[in-house]
């Protein structure tokens, strides 16, 4: 694949007006593009002939005559093309654009990366958006002092999730990785003639692996698997980046302190869902969990050990040449070491036994090292002990006038093991509220025969529940025999108690409430949780319990739930005895598929409105954890503006958000680009909390025409998929919904119920299909005709108005951003080829017909509103980005459409569904945020 016209540039760039000029960084993002691009059509040509290379020229080459041009006759040759190629041909040519697909994406993660380094090297060296954010709050008038007590009390915690959207095989991403690595060091390094010759022959054989790798999973990833994969962005990027990034705002702090300083709180913390998600999951069991909490343990644990034996490498000090404290002597002389080599040098012999305790401590926490220490040692008991003897070290360093050795590795590891422990990353453990309330229906119809608790009313339940949360006897008998799905439950929650005694309570700090709709909900798992002691009668909790609120009605009825629960006082207690903080899950996925993009948006921010006041009538500080997905119509989109964008007191200082599927490797598997990422989320939350005035919009106005701008949307989007007869028919016909399933990306079910029903469905697979078949319905659909009623019931306000809207408050101009993001990588001409896998002629034409209106009055709306001539104008990067990705996406889209014919008739080669399975890792690849 010649990248020559890969950008589709050439000489034609200076012809068209829509085009800025190109920089430097975009000529060399070009040089990159076309070098891989290259390799790739070299690999091609000597893997599968000149024949298939010439093929995928000649499709390539007129795709992108068509979308340059938009010559329709290209178009009708592309198709010929498409249309007369066997079975084998197709699979061969979609797998090349595929990977064509993934290359461009490395080369383009390369040029942001040149870019972030541009703008630090354009600062003085001072990087990132921590630093200009430190600096507007100095600005402001906020001392160092007073950032580093707002640091104390602050947490804003990245939550990883499995949620099957990464359709990338582990092995892929490892070559592409190390593609990255090689554009990266010929960037950074000046090659000689030798070293670029040996570049290129590396690069060279990493993408004929790639070729000769399988892009497809052949089988189901269980739970550990997902474990295991998510884990090794600890080894990529957490691990060393969290450390580095709070020592270096510490140090920065440190600058403009005017009293002697201390540490810096370790505010940034990693949690997890991978393991502990039961939500929908049958195959996340206790002891599933339990293998989880030790893989975890053993990463973090040989990760200390690896660090200290090169510390102790490092700490080469004589006792004849420098001074050590008695304390630190004392460590020394408790060493199990007693190498004559060492005999002189305490600070070995101190690292020496640390060493020999670690290695004890994780022979006693049944967690797998590879190393061994010199001697025997006592376990630790807790991280607190591991804290302390580094702790020595570090003082008598400093004591002794070697404060810039005490700032190097040993530095990095105590801050390391501050925020990572013996657990690496908090757990969460999360059911539905359903599976719980049939839990606790079985348990006190046992232990009070004649009763049905499933028949009483919500306030016979709190009743009931508040009793034996003060009860101090046990509501579970050895002396039933319980259904299958209680002893499960039972023993997750047996399981979580057991972390907090082995790990520590960092292990395992939240229990999460999905499809929570009401207080019984969270006094049902209040008592599952007194069970096996993380509850205790007395009103002590030794976990949080988190409601996530999901759908629009659940998010409406959230603040008055949540109102009487913190009125409760068997449950107020509970909270008090967390430090008077509640933490709140808003869910954006479920929200979306239930009520469409512009509901969703605003229903979870009028939801935060009404948390915040009642929060603060409760005198509780209210946490919010956002359940944001990685595509927009799952909540996702830029994390910063997302942040920035919430109504005043949201944030305060404390923030949880998930990072999901394929926003996880695309964020966290180059450590610079992770740690910039990090940065981002630390910045908008300091930025969020201190700098911007407590008030929910400019307007009163603006909340009222958001009002009805929701509810107009609304109507359109519940009108087109809950209450169009056929909708159901139309969707899982003209959509790859059924073919997803067939992908082995995760181990968890598409729908929650074997129906076929939307209400059913995950929102991940809902999301999924409608970017296959590139509409993005769920981004974007009601808005344009949400518009145009408001228009004409407004017309003293009109346009005008909705223009100040978007300039004037960053909620709706984050909305919008979004939206014009999304309709930019749709395209309306390639789903009509899906709509015509819909066998009923008339329901085709009916249902897309109304899309196809509502997409064109979405954009004019827009555009409109925005000031724009043309989607994205306002970011012609990623309008460039997205344009050249066209002609490579469009194939894709053909061939994945006729593939679809094809399989439905039941033709039974099976490379018919394998090329299926192909076109959605292409598609995926080019679109980036998929689901």
């Amino acid at each position: 694949m010649s990248l020559q016209t890969v950008s589709s540039d050439g000489t034609d760039r200076a012809n068209r007006p829509d085009d800025v000029q190109v920089t430097e960084a975009e000529a060399r993002l070009r040089d990159d593009i076309r070098l891989l691009g290259r390799i790739l059509g070299d690999t091609v040509r000597d893997q599968e002939g000149a024949e298939l290379f010439d093929l995928v020229e000649r499709i390539r080459q007129t795709s992108i005559r068509f979308h340059r041009d938009e010559d329709r006759l290209a178009r009708r040759e592309l198709e010929q093309i498409l249309d007369s190629m066997s079975t084998s041909e197709t699979v061969r040519i979609v797998r090349a654009f595929s990977y064509f697909s993934h290359l461009a994406n490395i080369a383009e993660d390369q040029n942001n990366i040149r870019q972030m380094r541009a703008r630090s090297a354009g600062n003085g060296g001072s990087s990132g958006m921590l630093a200009e954010t430190l600096a507007h709050a100095k600005a402001a008038g906020i001392s160092a002092d007073g950032l580093r007590d707002f640091f104390k009390t602050a947490l804003v915690s990245p939550v990883l999730t499995a949620h099957p959207t990464e359709v990338r095989r582990k092995s892929t991403m490892d070559r592409e990785m190390e593609v990255a690595h090689l554009l990266d060091r010929r960037e950074r390094v000046a090659l000689t003639a030798e070293e670029a010759e040996a570049s290129d022959e590396q690069l060279r054989r990493e993408v004929l692996t790639l070729w000769q790798t399988n892009l497809l999973r052949r089988t189901k990833l269980t739970v550990l698997d997902e474990v295991a994969n998510g884990l090794s962005f600890y080894d990529y990027t957490f691990l060393r980046e969290v450390p580095r990034l709070i020592n270096a705002l510490e140090d920065r702090l440190e600058q403009g302190g005017e009293q002697a300083a201390g540490e810096l709180a370790s505010f940034l913390r990693m949690g997890s869902w991978i393991g502990g998600d039961r939500d929908g999951n049958p195959f996340v069991t206790a002891d599933v969990m339990r293998g989880t909490l030790r893989l975890q343990s053993s990463r973090v644990m040989q990760f200390y050990l690896e660090e200290l034996h090169v510390l102790g490498s490092e700490l080469s000090i004589a006792a004849h040449l420098a001074d050590v404290s008695e304390e630190l002597r004392n460590l020394a002389e408790r060493s199990p070491d007693t190498s004559p080599h060492r005999s002189g040098e305490p600070y070995r012999l101190a690292v020496s036994g640390i060493y020999a305790r670690l290695t004890a401590t994780a022979e006693k926490l049944e967690v797998e090292i590879t190393r061994r220490p010199v001697g025997k040692g006592a376990p630790y008991a807790s991280v607190k002990e591991l804290q302390a003897d580094l702790d020595v070290l570090h003082r008598s360093l400093i004591s002794n006038n070697a404060r810039v050795i005490a700032r190097g590795r040993l530095r990095l590891l105590r801050r390391a093991v501050d925020c990572f422990g013996f657990h690496l990353a908090r757990l969460d453990i999360r059911q539905n509220s359903a599976v719980h309330e049939r839990t606790i229906a079985e348990l006190m119809d046992a232990a009070n025969p004649g009763m049905s608790y499933l028949a009483l009313g919500e306030d016979a339940r709190i009743s009931l529940l508040t009793n034996e949360l003060r009860s101090t006897r046990a509501l579970v008998s050895p002396f039933v025999k319980y259904s299958d799905e209680t002893m499960g439950e039972l023993n997750v929650f047996h399981a979580a108690a057991e972390a907090h005694a082995k790990f520590g309570s960092d292990a395992i700090p939240q229990c999460i409430i999905s499809m929570c709709k009401g207080m019984s909900d969270m006094l049902e798992v209040a008592v599952l949780l007194k069970e096996v002691g993380l509850v205790h009668p007395s009103g002590r909790s030794a976990i949080n319990i988190v409601p996530l609120f999901e759908t629009i009605e659940d998010l409406q009825a959230s603040s008055g739930i949540m109102d009487r629960m913190l009125s409760l006082h068997d449950y107020r207690r509970l909270v008090d005895s967390r430090g008077s903080v509640q933490e709140v899950m808003l869910g954006y996925s479920d929200s979306n598929k239930d009520g469409g993009f512009v509901t969703s948006g605003w229903e979870l921010y009028k939801a935060e409105i009404n948390l915040v006041e009642v929060f603060e009538r409760h005198h509780v500080r209210l946490r919010l954890f956002h359940g944001r997905g990685g595509s927009v119509g799952r909540g996702g989109g830029p994390s910063y503006d997302a942040i920035i964008a919430q109504p005043g007191g949201a944030v305060n200082g404390q923030i949880r958000i998930t990072e999901q599927g394929e926003i996880i490797s695309s964020k966290y598997s180059n450590a610079e680009v992770g740690r910039n990422n990090l940065e981002i989320l630390a910045a908008a939350t300091l930025e969020a909390s201190l700098l911007h005035p407590r008030r929910s919009a400019p307007r009163r106005e603006y909340l009222t025409a958001m009002d009805e701008l929701s509810n107009l949307a609304f109507k359109a989007y519940r009108g087109l998929v809950y209450e169009t007869e056929g909708f159901v028919d139309y969707f899982w016909s003209s959509t790859v919904i059924n073919e997803i399933a067939t992908l082995n990306i995760g181990s968890r079910p598409a729908s929650r119920k074997k129906t076929r029903a939307i209400e059913d469905l995950r929102a991940i697979p809902w999301v999924f299909s409608w970017a296959q078949c590139r509409l993005m319905l769920p981004g974007w659909y009601g808005f344009g005709s949400a518009v145009e009623q408001w228009i004409a019931a407004h017309p003293d306000k009109g346009m005008p108005f909705l223009k100040e809207l978007y300039r004037e408050w960053p909620f709706f101009r984050m909305l919008l951003s979004n939206m014009d993001m999304v309709l930019a990588k749709s395209s309306i001409a390639i789903a009509s080829r899906y709509a015509e896998l819909v066998p009923d002629e008339a329901l085709r034409e009916k249902i897309f017909g109304r899309i196809r209106r509502e997409w064109h009055a979405s954009i004019e709306s827009l555009l409109d509103i925005m000031g724009q001539d043309r989607l994205l104008q306002g970011n012609p990067l990623l309008e460039r980005s997205v344009r050249h990705r066209f002609p490579y996406l469009d194939p894709l889209n053909h061939v994945q459409v006729e593939l679809l014919k094809e399989h439905r008739a039941q033709n039974p080669d099976e490379q018919v569904l394998r090329g299926i399975q192909l076109t959605i890792n292409g598609i995926s690849a080019g679109l980036r945020n998929t689901g």
